[in-house]
């Protein structure tokens, strides 16, 4: 991976509380999956968006760096969570709100 796609991704994840890397923007999400991550977050502050269609580079490194080859990807705290799949499980079991707290999974 491009070094500074690596520093800027990290940068990325750990500046905010909660990154979601989306195809679109939070204005115009352009897939349902990512649509649907983005109401997920939204109730517990402050989403910053990332969109993955605007920088080919961030697209592909995002993948690289989380291992994960799926679009969304959604970081919360700094750790890597996963995709708008293990969020809605993640809020179906309650242990959404738990995780952008900071508390571990009861």
């Amino acid at each position: 991976m491009n070094p500074e796609i690596k520093a800027r991704l990290e940068k990325e994840t750990q500046s905010h509380k909660i990154v979601l890397f989306m195809k679109g923007n939070a204005l115009f999400p352009q897939c349902g999956f990512s649509a649907r991550a983005l109401q997920l977050l939204q109730p517990y502050g402050e989403v910053h968006t990332v969109d993955v269609l605007a920088d080919p580079e961030v697209r592909q490194g995002i993948k690289d760096f989380t291992n994960w080859p799926t679009i969304p990807q959604v970081f919360i705290n700094g750790q890597f969570v996963g995709g708008s799949d293990i969020l809605m499980e993640l809020a179906e079991r309650g242990e959404l709100a738990d995780l952008v707290a900071g508390k571990s999974p009861a």
